[in-house]
């Protein structure tokens, strides 16, 4: 069962560090069998119970799961492997189109702006007890979620969406709740459920989001969040149009104790319209990060929700980092206040390196998807083989297993490192590398 590693410890806590540290180092494999708990016991020589709170403290911080008389194992992706680790490095001469990141050069310059906000902070210092707010990017970002017509609600700052997503689950979920998630979805999320102790339910998606019946299923089997993408979702583009949202705010009408956490990190680089889903549950947050549009680097989004939710995060917020910096809140409302980024143009350009690829795919027999943002994904029918013939062929993606729970394999390609000039050799290389696969939903 455990081949040659020997579980140690007589306290819960040491057998938890003895099962955490063999998984860390490979020892322990994704989906390894751990011993029942009596008999592990027995060979300790400890309670019973004892090891049953070290089996519970390893649940909560996602190492193991548990199945009932089936047994505990070793999660298939715990906490301690993060799905980043799951990518292609590129050698020289490759092209890397795994990364992710957006395109540098229609990021703004961020000199002018920084300036701006460090004057400000010399004339008005942030100090302790400063609001954890920039007013003016406060007004700003409810101004646009009002124009968006996101339902009204106050407005708080993290850093970054992962952030503001781990303290709107923490503010209502506990170890061992479920979460719906969208399959294939966001990598990191996917690595952040199981660290919280939460359990993720795969939700099949298409190109308009997540599928209303899948969601409805997994509300109904206990589901107590729903996490989806707005717009530009990662990987596949999917977003969600006018008649989806109704359907999934139907379901959500008949579930209203279900967190409703949406991800609007498209904002910014896309050109379709936001279809809000927030309203009809209980509690509920929209994340805004600025990443995509004004760089990585910034850490920061902006959110907003029901006062329920908002005062639990900012409280907690509060005992912890206490606020985002106001240089970096003061610098991001600056580059909205000045226009820094023509985000129109933004949306264009990766729209239409989006597309070209998408339809020379098409027009090679691939199914591929890319409905908005900057990311293609491609269902393939043997992942690590095309991963490793388009390297060979020059092109570094990234391989799909990095965002799937139980949807089929595929690859991600970011469109962000290419030009016109690269769409054509791309998709002939694409062609030779893969089989056809049928087009449809994702999972």
């Amino acid at each position: 069962m455990l081949g040659e590693y020997r579980i140690e410890g007589r306290g819960a806590a040491e057998i938890a560090a003895s099962v955490e540290r063999a998984v860390g180092a490979g020892d322990l494999e994704p989906g390894q069998l751990l011993p029942p708990m009596r008999e592990l016991a027995t060979r300790l020589g400890v309670n019973p119970n004892t090891v049953a709170a070290a089996y519970r403290s390893l649940r909560d911080r996602g190492v193991i799961e548990t199945a009932g008389r089936r047994g505990s194992r070793v999660r298939s992706r715990p906490a301690t492997t993060p799905r980043e680790q799951i990518r292609v490095e590129p050698r020289d001469g490759v092209r890397d189109l795994g990364d992710g990141n957006p395109d540098t050069a229609l990021l703004p310059p961020l000199g002018e702006a920084l300036a701006a906000a460090a004057a400000l902070g010399a004339e008005r210092p942030a100090l302790y007890g400063t609001p954890e707010v920039s007013p003016e990017l406060a007004r700003r970002a409810r101004a646009a979620l009002d124009a968006d017509g996101v339902p009204g609600g106050p407005v708080a700052v993290t850093s970054g969406s992962l952030d503001a997503v781990e303290r709107v689950l923490a503010a209502h979920l506990r170890p061992g709740d479920a979460v719906a998630v969208e399959d294939p979805g966001w990598g990191s999320l996917l690595d952040l459920i199981p660290a919280l102790g939460l359990r993720a339910v795969p939700v099949a998606i298409d190109d308009d989001g997540p599928l209303p019946g899948r969601v409805e299923e997994a509300l109904r089997d206990g589901a107590r969040a729903l996490i989806v993408t707005c717009r530009a979702q990662n990987p596949t583009g999917a977003a969600i149009g006018a008649a989806r949202a109704r359907e999934l705010r139907a379901v959500l009408g008949r579930h209203p104790h279900t967190l409703l956490i949406e991800d609007d990190h498209g904002h910014g680089i896309v050109d379709l319209p936001l279809h809000p889903l927030a309203g009809g549950t209980e509690h509920w947050a929209l994340v805004r990060s600025v990443a995509k549009a004004y760089g990585p680097d910034l850490r920061l989004a902006v959110l907003t929700g029901d006062v329920v939710t908002l005062d639990r995060l900012r409280g907690r917020q509060r005992l912890g980092p206490g606020w985002v910096s106001h240089l970096l809140q003061d610098a991001v409302a600056w580059l909205w206040r000045t226009g820094a980024v023509d985000l129109a143009a933004v949306a264009a350009s990766y729209g239409e390196r989006r597309d070209a690829l998408v339809r020379a795919l098409r027009e090679r027999g691939i199914a591929a998807h890319g409905r908005s943002g900057m990311n293609v994904w491609v269902p393939v029918s043997d992942e690590t083989g095309a991963v490793a013939r388009l390297l060979q062929a020059g092109w570094a993606v990234a391989p799909g297993a990095r965002f799937r729970i139980a949807s089929p394999p595929g690859v991600r390609l970011t469109v962000s490192a290419l030009g016109a000039d690269d769409i054509g050799p791309l998709a002939d290389a694409f062609a030779a590398a893969t089989e056809p696969m049928s087009a449809g939903r994702y999972g």
